[in-house]
C-alpha cells in the first residue's frame, strides 16, 4: 500500500478544513477568550483542594482513574465537536448571505411559501378582486389594459375582470331596528330585497326566459298595478310593456353564457321611510360575457383539443361579446297596522335601467348583444355615447327612451 496521502490529506489522512476567513477565526477567538473567561473557575474550597492533592499524589503513582479524561470514546467525541464547529464557522458566512437574500426577497424561496406574489398569475390574468362597494364612485373605473375577451377569461379587458361574481357580491348591510319594525323583521326585508335581485338578473332559469316566479312571489299583491304589470309584461313583451325593465334575459336561439359567472358590482342600504316603512335602495350593475348559440356547441367541440387555434377551423369562432345592465331599485316594508300591504311583502317604488350593447328599438322581451363579427341588428343608436361602467351616474327615470353607443363594453 502507498505511503503517500491524498492531496489535502493532514498528518494522520484526514483531510484538512478549507482556510477560514481572517475576520471570521478572529471573531471566533474573541468569542473564545470571552466564554473562557466567563466559565473559569472560582478559588476552589478546602475540600477541594485535599481531594486534588489526593488525586495528584494517586495520579503520580500512576493509579488514574479509569474513564476519567481518557479513552477513546471522550477523543471521538471531542474530535466530531471541533469538525463540527469548523464547518459551521466555514459554512456560517454564506448561509448568512443567502438569508439576508430571502428576507430582502422571498420570492426567491420555490413555491413562495410566506404567500408574498402579488396574486396576478402569469399570461396576464386579473389582479385580485376589488373590495366591496361602500358609497357611491364618484368617478368612472380606470380603463383596463386593452385585451381580448376569451372563453377562458371571458372579462379580459373589462374594469369588471376585478369585480366580485354572483350573488356572493350583494352584500346585506347589518341589520337595526326601524320605527316599529324590528332587527329581525329589517333582516328578513334585507334579504329578501337581495332574493329578488338575484332572482330578477343572476337565476339561470330568469336568464334564459323563464317565468321568475321567486321573483313575483317577493311582491306585495296589495302594491297597485305593480305585480299586474310585471305580469303582463313577462305574459306579452312589447315597447309599453318589456319584462327587461325588472329582469335580465337574453333569447336562448341567440346567446348562451360564456362560463357560469356574471360579474357584480354595487351596493345595498336602508333607512327610515316617509312611510312609517324600512326603505331600502339598491344600485347594481352586471355584467353578462355571452357567445353566440350557434358557436356554442363548435366551442365545446373546439376545446378538445388542448392548443388548436379556434379560428379558421372547425370548431368555427368563439367570440365573447359582454352587455352591461345597471339596475337602481328602491323597495319598501310597509306596516300593515297603518297601510294596506300584505306581511313580509316588498314594495317597488322605483325601477331605473341602464343597458349596454343591446339591440335598439327591438322589444321582444329579450337582451341583443351586439358581437363585431356579426352585423348590427335593431335601429342605428342616436343618442350620446356613454360609459357603461360608470357607476358614478345618476339614473334617472325620464319616462322616454334613448339608444346611444357605448365607449367600451
Amino acid at each position: 500500500m502507498s505511503d503517500e496521502q491524498p492531496e489535502g490529506a493532514g498528518e494522520y489522512g484526514e483531510f484538512e478544513q478549507p482556510s477560514i476567513p481572517d475576520e471570521v477565526w478572529e471573531r471566533f477567538a474573541r468569542d473564545t477568550e470571552r466564554d473562557i473567561r466567563g466559565s473559569a473557575p472560582k478559588e476552589p474550597s478546602a475540600r477541594a483542594r485535599m481531594v486534588t492533592e489526593r488525586l495528584r499524589q494517586k495520579d503520580a503513582q500512576g493509579a488514574q482513574p479509569e474513564g476519567w479524561r481518557t479513552g477513546p470514546a471522550w477523543r471521538e467525541m471531542n474530535g466530531r465537536a471541533a469538525r463540527r464547529r469548523r464547518l459551521w464557522a466555514i459554512l456560517g458566512v454564506p448561509v448568512a448571505i443567502a438569508v439576508a437574500l430571502v428576507a430582502v426577497k422571498p420570492s426567491l424561496l420555490p413555491g413562495d411559501p410566506f404567500g408574498t406574489s402579488s396574486g396576478t398569475p402569469s399570461g396576464g390574468a386579473a389582479a385580485a378582486t376589488l373590495p366591496a362597494e361602500t358609497a357611491a364612485p364618484t368617478v368612472a373605473p380606470s380603463s383596463a389594459p386593452p385585451d381580448t375577451p376569451t372563453l377562458d377569461r371571458p372579462f379580459a379587458g373589462s374594469p369588471a375582470e376585478r369585480w366580485a361574481g354572483g350573488a356572493a357580491a350583494i352584500d346585506v348591510p347589518k341589520a337595526t331596528p326601524i320605527g316599529t319594525f324590528t332587527r329581525a323583521q329589517v333582516a328578513t326585508a334585507l334579504k329578501q330585497a337581495k332574493a329578488l335581485l338575484v332572482g330578477a338578473n343572476l337565476n339561470p332559469g330568469t336568464l334564459r326566459g323563464e317565468r321568475p316566479e321567486s321573483v313575483l312571489a317577493l311582491l306585495d299583491p296589495k302594491q297597485p298595478r305593480m305585480l299586474d304589470d310585471a305580469n303582463s309584461w313577462l305574459r306579452a313583451p312589447g315597447k309599453k310593456h318589456d319584462p327587461l325593465m325588472l329582469f335580465s334575459r337574453f333569447d336562448p336561439a341567440e346567446v348562451r353564457p360564456a362560463g357560469d359567472v356574471v360579474k357584480v358590482r354595487g351596493r345595498m342600504t336602508f333607512k327610515a321611510g316617509a312611510h312609517a316603512s324600512v326603505a331600502i335602495h339598491m344600485d347594481y350593475t352586471f355584467v353578462y360575457p355571452l357567445i353566440q348559440a350557434d358557436q356554442a356547441s363548435k366551442a365545446s367541440g373546439a376545446t378538445e383539443t388542448p392548443g388548436a387555434s379556434n379560428e379558421g377551423s372547425g370548431g368555427g369562432s368563439t367570440e365573447v361579446a359582454r352587455t352591461i345592465v345597471r339596475r337602481v331599485l328602491d323597495l319598501e316594508l310597509l306596516d300593515p297596522r297603518k297601510y294596506q300591504a300584505t306581511p313580509g311583502k316588498l314594495s317597488i317604488l322605483r325601477y331605473d335601467q341602464d343597458f349596454g350593447n343591446t339591440a335598439c328599438d327591438v322589444y321582444d322581451g329579450f337582451l341583443h348583444p351586439h358581437f363585431d363579427s356579426s352585423a348590427p341588428t335593431g335601429a342605428p343608436p342616436t343618442g350620446p355615447t356613454t360609459d357603461p361602467y360608470d357607476r358614478s351616474r345618476d339614473l334617472q327615470h325620464s319616462g322616454t327612451e334613448t339608444c346611444g353607443t357605448v365607449s367600451r363594453t
